[in-house]
């Protein structure tokens, strides 16, 4: 099973600070070299995309011959992905480049698996591999390799096998980071205590609606963070409308554009988390989570296109939700959900049901919260629900943790569904 450690990674002088910059600089240059000379052959009808010039002659004495290679293979990757989403009539756009010299590189290397190590302990190190040049410029010995502290307590500091080390320079931080893929074998993994089954409706407003075989209901509020993104979002395009003519990027834009990334990735890294960690306590085997293409060809808008494609990514969602979960012995399983948002629970209409908001209403007296209504009929049709649902907990971002809420979610329920008040907004 393949899993990430993710730490942070600090110079222990500034000498060595210096060192490291040159390396990712000199990654980013030879990244950009690469990628121009792939997309002029792109542009060119008789040219071949995979026919580029040798580059470990001239990278080679900063990064190492092994790092120029792992570059070379990482932008491959990235051709091979274009032309794949292409066929499927999906790419929105070329491999781009990893900024320019005047306004600013992305600070960003991968280095072979053979090329580092990482000591866990008291004093967590990372040792990588440089090119012979910055070894005679810095004093590094023949077979010195830069010594950094490791910051952090990574899940996986055990494993069979590590692979290509991603490490580059975060700036909204100020720190330099770095990302582990390892193999882990699959006697280390947690195992469900039961045999409950959830059923999730993931959205915008709230990102994720779940309701459990066991009674539990749990809601993972969005507005905020949907606001902070869209927030960025025109920021972006306010600065893109400054710029010069022929000129589409900036080192601002970027910048932005990676902090707008990495604040949605953090907050739905730590949701998958922690919702997988209750439903573990709560016994759960099996999460049901509804495929949207089908609610997206319904009621498509340039919102709701927004909040489920770039901001909420919903793809990028289901696929660290069922790494996560595979971690605790969880099945993850996407199904039609088609309708769920309009059923009434107590009389199956789905053409008389109104949604405001968070809150749907029937003429047959049903009045409860839209999303968790969903979830619960969602799970009906996967299973049986034999047992009443608890007070819902609702949850907030804080942009470090998931948090219960202590205010009241869902006020118009404590009248009509006495079993399922709320605890809070």
């Amino acid at each position: 099973m393949k899993r990430t450690n993710t730490f942070d990674v600090v110079p222990q002088s500034d000498a060595d600070e210096e060192l490291l910059r040159r390396l990712l600089d000199a990654s980013a240059a030879l990244w950009n070299e690469i990628n121009y000379e792939r997309r002029e052959n792109y542009a060119d009808p008789d040219g071949n995309v995979w026919d580029i010039s040798e580059y470990r002659g001239r990278y080679g004495g900063v990064l190492g011959a092994s790092t120029v290679q792992q570059i070379e293979r990482k932008n491959r990757e990235a051709w091979r992905s274009f032309f794949a989403l292409q066929k499927k009539g999906e790419a929105n756009g070329k491999p781009g480049y990893w900024g320019n010299a005047e306004d600013g590189r992305e600070l960003r290397t991968y280095i072979r698996n053979t090329s580092y190590s990482v000591e866990w302990g008291e004093y967590s190190r990372l040792e990588i591999l440089v090119g012979h040049d910055l070894k005679d410029e810095y004093g590094l010995g023949y077979r010195e390799r830069l010594r950094l502290e490791v910051q952090g307590d990574p899940n996986w500091k055990e494993y069979d096998k590590q692979g290509q080390l991603e490490l580059y320079y975060d700036e909204n931080a100020q720190r330099f980071r770095a990302f582990q893929p390892v193999t882990v074998d699959d006697s280390r993994l947690a195992h469900p205590l039961a045999d409950e089954t959830a059923a999730l409706d993931i959205g915008a407003n709230n990102l994720v609606a779940c309701t459990t075989t066991t009674g539990t209901q749990l809601l993972y509020e969005g507005r905020d963070l949907f606001d902070r993104f869209h927030e960025t979002t025109r920021e972006i395009a306010r600065l893109q409308s400054l710029l010069d003519d022929g000129r589409y990027n900036s080192h601002r834009i970027r910048s932005l554009h990676r902090r707008r990334t990495r604040r949605r990735d953090h907050a739905q890294d730590a949701l998958a988390r922690d919702l997988i960690e209750r439903l573990h306590a709560e016994g759960v085997s099996t999460v049901y989570v509804g495929a949207l293409t089908n609610v997206l060809d319904t009621h498509w808008s340039v919102q709701a296109n927004e909040k489920t494609h770039n901001f909420w990514a919903f793809r990028a969602f289901i696929k660290r939700l069922a790494c996560t979960a595979e971690e605790y012995g969880v099945t993850v399983e996407v199904r039609s959900e088609a309708w769920t948002s309009q059923e009434c629970p107590q009389c199956g209409s789905t053409d008389r049901t109104t949604r405001h908001r968070d809150t749907l209403t029937c003429p047959c007296g049903f009045d409860g919260h839209a999303d968790l209504t969903a979830s619960e009929t969602f799970l009906k049709r996967q299973t049986t629900v034999s047992r009443p649902m608890a007070r819902p907990v609702c949850l907030k971002w804080d942009d470090h943790t998931w948090s219960e809420s202590p205010r009241s979610h869902r006020p118009n329920e404590e009248h009509a569904n006495p079993q399922v008040a709320s605890v809070g907004r």
